[in-house]
């Protein structure tokens, strides 16, 4: 009899499946030295599984629902529906209905009771499951209690909780309920507490939210409380609410809503004393937990109680650090156009490449900025760079320094960010296009005997081989050279533009300078293929084929087709170019081209559907005829002015610059992502070896190892098979957080914005990017292979890295989410003649896919016609 019913002090933490989520939090509650929680029991699920088990149409029916698909919202209503009124009918064993008995005559069978679900699968680190299953407050005697048990194990199945569960991934049959009763508090008030302030995610700013009588009232919105904010032990804000309604029990069981008097309604719900006392609680069972708490309490003759507790499941985990200083940090993703989750092995391979102060957080790279910021000297420039790269990320550092008291000053000279753009030119590179290809041939002939030399190693050799060879992808990642080539370039562009605005009166005059420059390997990537579906036009039945495609064998399958051969050959030609590349590649893990060609087919029936052939040749010359008649433009008009000569000079030096340079800003990276295909190809090697060994399930289970994981388990043969499950757990939780372009040591996200006053009412701000105006139909699109594009559509997506840019040459604009004045889109963009605005907040959100948009690419807004 004991396993059905449980006192809340005998429930142990082991016991999840037994007591679900809140009572398992409950049982830890009561054990806390100081916290008040009313005292009671819990229906454990073994009882909820004995009633349900001896009934076939319960079962027949929960099978049903397990058929079912989220879409199914009528047919998910209805068989719900049916098990909530066969759960209500099921018969109690007549154990649990003994257990119960006995443990209220125990506590005492008049007092009124407070009857709450605990499902299995609520309040998890991952998924609160909050608010999803029912409650019932003030309920009197044995019969009534037994009945609301019923409706309690009833609600596992309205119709929220089934969806919630199947967005979730959580069968429905292996889901349980515990029933939690307590002895009613009656309040003269109640509300949350957030130990971390759930809208910046502060973990030093405590939220607490207060109204009068039962919580039900704030739960479920019909009033809104006072918020009071406490910070390290002081009342830091407070916004006081007029309150005109509160839930009370009633005397003869249940809960009414009554109306607040007048001159009540105004009043502070806790005194100050009680706001600090109550924050006090809050840190302790924080500190119990060992992490952010959402609380629930209430306030009855001068006792808190606490009713429930459970993990913060939406903060942005806080990047790990080695000391208790204050630190500042800028997201990796948001510069290198990539703000999904990275696995380990990607995230080991990227940390070994950089030579940035890196700090992981929620599957993502973070740059400790604190220094850059703490010297005024270093601090203006860096500003500098990063208003002209990510005016967001600048207004929220701006933030930061404003208030003075969270970085410390120091003076004197650190090291600032390099290549971030500054129009006084120093470092300048000789003006000789012949720079450009020696650095490429030299970085070709480099991979190309990596391929060569790797092939020969395995085991332990091969790690030490790669770490090798990553000290030479670093010398040429980070070659001076390189450095200096790339932020000459943007330095001329900078320089274009101010000069021409000053004395023409001329906008970003570079965007059209920098169209169809030579040895832009993206840009030409998106050419080829172009080239590719000029190969396959001819051949109707190679079409039709791959109109169907939907095996990564279908290249084999070509050559039964006339054309067939010549496809399969141009499309080979092309991922022996560019097949390393794939969406997010910077995460060496991700499915490349390569691996997975079917990717490409869309992006080549497109091409079809939308161009002419020979389209990529005219396509270049077009854009270059474009910045050719700029140029002449722009020469013949300042020859006018005083001192013209002169003036004419210099800028057509600047515009050499670009022209000779700027492509190659693309190159360090193809040759990065290059390096990394190469390293993944062997180590799978190495891991189907593991996986015919049984050390590993699959061969992808290395992905969620760190290199020198992964290094350990291939010299040993040893892993412990629960590191992977764990990471795999937590990949999926990281998928679901968004990434803050700034984040605290604190764990505050500060969010920065556009200060600017002539926008056209109702537009949405962004950066500006690359010029001109574009009016157009929108395509809202987050994966690439959805990608269906008509000539003239206008791409809205969050991110767009370098696998992307086939699709460009099919748009007549962009708009991202994510991205600055460098960032890989940006400079696709301008030098297709897109105009692009970057950097729109929530842009997917904001504008619907199919609606009719005008895109300001110089001026860095949109608006929705």
């Amino acid at each position: 009899m004991s396993s059905l019913v449980l006192g809340i002090h005998e429930i142990e933490k082991t016991q999840p499946l037994l007591v679900g989520g809140k009572g398992l939090h409950l049982g830890e509650l009561s054990k806390i030295q100081g916290i008040q929680v009313p005292e009671g029991f819990c229906v454990t699920t073994a009882g909820y599984q004995k009633a349900i088990e001896q009934n076939e149409t319960l079962q027949a029916l929960l099978d049903q629902l397990n058929m079912l698909k989220v879409e199914n919202r009528d047919q998910i209503g209805e068989v719900s529906k049916k098990i909530r009124q066969t759960i209500m009918e099921t018969e109690i064993p007549s154990d649990v209905v003994k257990a119960v008995a006995c443990h209220l005559s125990r506590f005492g069978e008049e007092h009124a009771y407070a009857v709450r679900s605990s499902a299995t699968a609520e309040d998890l680190p991952h998924a609160s499951f909050a608010g999803q299953q029912d409650t019932y407050l003030n309920i009197t005697g044995v019969d009534a209690i037994l009945q609301h048990i019923s409706k309690c194990w009833a609600s596992l199945f309205t119709d929220r909780a089934v969806i919630y569960r199947m967005q979730n991934g959580y069968d429905h049959s292996q889901v349980y309920l515990s029933v939690i009763i307590q002895r009613m508090v009656f309040p003269q008030a109640s509300g949350i507490l957030f130990t971390a302030d759930p809208m910046t995610g502060n973990r030093k700013l405590l939220s607490i939210d207060a109204g009068f009588g039962l919580g039900e009232a704030l739960v479920s919105g019909l009033v809104s409380a006072d918020c009071y904010k406490v910070q390290d032990g002081q009342i830091v804000d407070k916004r006081i609410e007029t309150k005109k309604l509160a839930i009370y029990g009633r005397k003869e069981g249940g809960t009414e809503t009554q109306e607040i008097a007048l001159d009540q309604q105004k009043i502070q719900t806790l005194t100050d004393e009680q706001i600090l006392q109550l924050a006090r609680i809050g840190r302790q069972i924080e500190a119990h937990f060992g992490q952010p708490q959402d609380i629930e309490w209430c306030l009855d003759r001068d006792t808190f109680y606490i009713v429930q507790s459970r993990p913060i499941t939406t903060l942005y985990p806080v990047p790990e650090a080695n000391d208790q200083e204050n630190h500042v940090y800028i997201s990796v993703g948001h510069q290198q156009m990539m703000t999904d989750p990275i696995k380990p092995l990607g995230l080991s391979f990227f940390l070994l490449t950089t030579a940035a102060p890196m700090r992981k957080a929620g599957g993502r790279l973070f740059v400790d900025v604190t220094h850059q910021l703490a010297s005024p000297a270093v601090r203006e420039v860096f500003l500098k760079g990063m208003g002209q790269h990510d005016p967001l990320l600048k207004d929220a550092l701006m933030t930061i320094i404003e208030r003075d008291d969270f970085i410390k000053p120091v003076p004197g000279k650190t090291a600032p960010i390099p290549g971030k753009g500054n129009a006084d030119m120093p470092d300048q590179a000789e003006n000789d296009p012949a720079i450009v290809s020696d650095l490429i041939k030299s970085s070709q002939a480099s991979i190309e005997e990596l391929k060569q030399n790797i092939q020969t190693k395995s085991g332990d050799d091969l790690f030490r081989f790669i770490l090798e060879d990553i000290k030479e992808l670093k010398k040429i990642l980070f070659n001076p050279k390189s450095s200096v080539l790339i932020r000459t370039a943007m330095d001329a562009s900078s320089w274009i533009n101010e000069k021409m605005n000053e004395w023409l009166g001329e906008k970003n005059a570079a965007d059209t300078l920098s169209q169809s420059v030579s040895h832009n390997i993206t840009s030409e990537m998106g050419l080829a293929l172009l080239d590719v579906a000029d190969v396959i036009r001819p051949y109707p039945k190679v079409i039709a084929y791959l109109e169907n495609v939907k095996d990564d064998h279908f290249l084999d399958g070509l050559v039964t087709f006339e054309g067939g051969r010549e496809t399969r050959d141009a499309i080979y030609a092309y991922l022996n170019k560019y097949g390393m590349r794939c969406a997010g590649e910077i995460d060496m893990t991700r499915t490349r081209w390569s691996e997975k060609p079917t990717a490409l087919v869309p992006m080549i029936l497109n091409n079809l559907k939308n161009f002419e052939p020979n389209a990529s040749q005219r396509k270049f010359e077009q854009g270059r005829q474009e910045a050719l008649k700029k140029e002449q433009e722009l020469l013949d008009r300042l020859k006018q002015l005083p001192d013209g000569e002169q003036k004419a000079k210099e800028t057509k030096r600047m515009i050499r610059i670009i022209r000779n340079f700027s492509g190659f800003r693309e190159y360090p990276k193809y040759g990065m992502i290059s390096r990394y295909f190469v390293y993944k190809q062997a180590l799978l090697k190495e891991a189907e070896q593991l996986a015919e060994a049984g050390v590993i399930h699959e061969k992808e289970d290395i992905y969620y190892l760190t290199f020198e994981e992964l290094q350990e388990v291939v010299r040993t043969h040893k892993l412990d098979y629960q590191i992977i499950s764990t990471r795999k757990g937590e990949y999926k939780v990281y998928e679901k957080l968004s990434p803050p372009r700034v984040i605290t040591s604190d764990g505050e996200i500060v969010t920065g914005e556009y200060k600017r006053e002539n926008l056209p009412a109702g537009a949405i701000a962004g950066l500006p990017v690359s010029s001109g105006v574009i009016e157009g139909r929108a395509r809202v699109i987050l994966n690439m292979e959805d990608a269906d594009l008509e000539d003239g559509d206008i791409l809205v997506t969050s991110y767009t890295d370098p696998s992307w840019t086939p699709l460009f040459v099919s748009i007549k604009g962009l708009v991202t989410e994510v991205g600055g004045l460098m960032t890989h889109g940006a400079v696709i963009a301008r030098e297709y003649g897109l105009p692009a605005v970057v950097g729109v907040e929530n842009a997917t959100q904001l504008i619907k896919d199919g609606q009719r948009i005008r895109v300001h690419g110089t001026e860095g807004s949109i608006e929705i016609l």
